[in-house]
């Protein structure tokens, strides 16, 4: 096979617009970080082709996939969490490719994960962890059981990616075995919900508290990023205004809920400003300077 793979990867490493080439093995017949595939070719290449294809091949018995996706793709899915795989492909792959070093210098930006790209990625993930717990309250209120802890179980699987990023980590695949480094009562909490002999509406009961209490501790921390942001214009935002400062389509998804939530905990003001209608205004927004003394 490694001749099959080599000359698969030679072709692509006469590319100029080819940056890196990372070769992933599957390790076993369980793994399924190769798709199930026996091995995977990440082709990093430049901005200016396509963001992501994909192709396959047969050799002799063997499969291979081949993902060539351009630095704009690979940097969305770390700061939206999209695609957790490209962080063990880069971080545990073998570079086979490396043009001037760029893909040395890539997974080294992954170890140190600088302070302004965690400082987003927190705020990406809080207000994933406001959007699933508003809409996993509201299922339960309304009696929908099972789609409650659905949701409710999912924010408690943003709040331990958000413990890890507070740590200075990208969230990987096996995000609980990295929780349970950092925070091991998270990992406890959320061991006991799946083990558990306890009914739906006990799980739902201690569920709903767990994600509260995790939400007050964490509010400081994933409200940073959006605050200090609207913290560099004198006067008051628009939501269309922050949705495009943020320009992080995930993060935007949830930024109406995430606004709602910080203006509940006093951390930002609505302001009213007069459109032509009578007694019509646009709402606008504003950091409650006093909530982040």
């Amino acid at each position: 096979m490694d001749d099959f793979l080599r000359q698969l990867y030679q072709d692509r490493s006469s590319d100029q617009n080819t940056l890196g080439i990372v070769l992933i093995e599957r390790r076993s017949s369980a793994d399924s970080k190769t798709d199930h595939f026996d091995a995977v070719l990440l082709v990093i290449v430049s901005e200016g082709r396509p963001n992501w294809e994909m192709k396959h091949y047969a050799y002799n018995g063997y499969k291979a996939a081949m993902h060539l996706v351009n630095t704009s793709q690979i940097r969305d899915w770390l700061i939206n969490s999209s695609n957790r795989r490209i962080v063990d492909w880069i971080m545990n792959g073998k570079i086979v490719f490396d043009r001037n070093e760029y893909t040395k210098n890539f997974r080294q930006q992954l170890i140190d994960f600088p302070a302004e790209e965690r400082k987003a990625r927190t705020g990406v993930e809080f207000a994933k962890l406001i959007r699933r717990f508003v809409d996993g309250k509201a299922l339960y209120n309304e009696g929908h059981h099972l789609d409650a802890f659905n949701q409710i179980v999912h924010a408690l699987h943003h709040l331990a990616r958000l413990s890890i990023i507070e740590h200075g980590f990208y969230p990987e695949v096996t995000v609980w075995q990295q929780v349970k480094q950092f925070e091991p009562e998270i990992y406890k909490l959320y061991s006991e919900l799946v083990t558990g002999s306890e009914s739906i509406d006990k799980k739902l009961e201690l569920l709903l508290i767990a994600n509260e209490v995790g939400l007050m501790k964490k509010t400081k921390l994933g409200s940073l990023h959006l605050l200090e942001i609207m913290k560099t214009k004198d006067g008051s935002w628009t939501i269309e205004e922050i949705k495009a400062k943020l320009a992080i389509h995930d993060y935007s998804l949830d930024l109406s809920v995430l606004l709602e939530y910080l203006i509940q905990k006093g951390y930002v003001d609505v302001v009213k400003v007069e459109t032509k209608g009578k007694t019509i205004y646009h709402r606008q927004y504003t950091v409650n300077q006093y909530s982040t003394e």
